[in-house]
């Protein structure tokens, strides 16, 4: 046989079904709101939207997206950061089991809205962190329904055991008794960040927040070192007082944030705020802060 014989090749495009370019219809299906980053510095998946899929929309974050990102981040911690409103309980359900069989310690983060299933899905943090200004919301199971009397009262009692199930999460999760969850569930309950960590359903504010409440706390510690060398000096309490005011107006920043020295003297103090950093200086109580 010789090369003369073989068949050549066709002209013109294949016609063909196969495709090797993005079809239009995989891009409106691509969904930005869950993504994985499988790098040490950002090993996290977000949960920016509803829970299941979104037959108006499209949208949506299910079980299958979240295994798919598990996947690809691979064995280790991962951080889950939520804002949504919900959706569907049996997703949240599948999402919540996932994150409990991962291999690997579970950061959850409620950046604004944990409500509904996502509340579900947040209790499977082994940590769970909450903005100061974020928010759970719980409640029972919700359906829509239609039929006689007699249809709405099977319908109450086939709710039960999905109520049952949410409430034991958040009692394993929280340690209250199991009528204290029923409570919060029957009055559709709205629980905020600090009141979220009272609770139970927190472990502690995000680290922005907790730097914050940090700062504060140290600024106040230490104006109250000031004021107790100012009385232990002699000096009435209302007096000290007044004098700390016009000390840290002085400055012209808060004592104890870090922006100034609170041992510099400036030239046009008056002789009584020049008293109140000698007293800084002098008392054992503010030497140890100062030095």
């Amino acid at each position: 046989m010789t090369i003369r014989n073989l068949p050549g090749a066709p002209e013109g495009r294949p016609r063909s079904a196969v495709r090797w370019d993005i079809s239009a219809r995989a891009f409106a299906r691509w969904d930005a709101g869950v993504r994985a980053a499988d790098d040490d510095a950002d090993r996290s998946i977000s949960i920016y939207d509803v829970i299941g899929y979104d037959y108006w929309t499209g949208d949506g974050v299910t079980a299958k997206r979240i295994a798919g990102a598990l996947r690809s981040l691979g064995k280790g911690p991962v951080t889950v950061n939520v804002n949504s409103p919900g959706g569907d309980l049996f997703e949240g359900l599948a999402i919540y089991n996932l994150l409990r069989e991962h291999e690997g310690e579970v950061t959850i983060k409620v950046l604004g809205l944990a409500a509904s299933a996502a509340s579900v899905i947040a209790m499977a943090g082994d940590t769970i962190q909450i903005a100061r200004a974020g928010f759970f919301m719980v409640h029972n199971a919700w359906v829509l329904a239609m039929g006689n009397r007699h249809d709405l009262r099977e319908i109450a009692d086939w709710l039960e055991p999905f109520d049952a199930a949410m409430a034991d999460l958040y009692v394993a999760r929280t340690g209250q008794e199991t009528e204290a969850i029923q409570k919060l569930l029957d009055a559709e309950s709205w629980i905020g960040g600090s009141a979220a960590i009272e609770q139970g359903f927190a472990d502690e504010l995000l680290p922005s927040d907790q730097v914050k409440q940090a700062d504060a706390k140290a600024s106040v510690a230490a104006v109250r070192r000031i004021e107790a060398a100012l009385r232990a000096g002699g000096m009435p309490k209302s007096e000290a007082v007044r004098l700390i005011s016009e000390f840290k107006s002085g400055m012209g920043d808060p004592v104890g944030s870090g922006a100034g020295d609170p041992t510099e003297r400036g030239e046009g103090d008056s002789a009584e705020i020049q008293q109140c950093y000698a007293a800084v200086l002098r008392h054992p109580l503010i030497a140890t802060h100062t030095e």
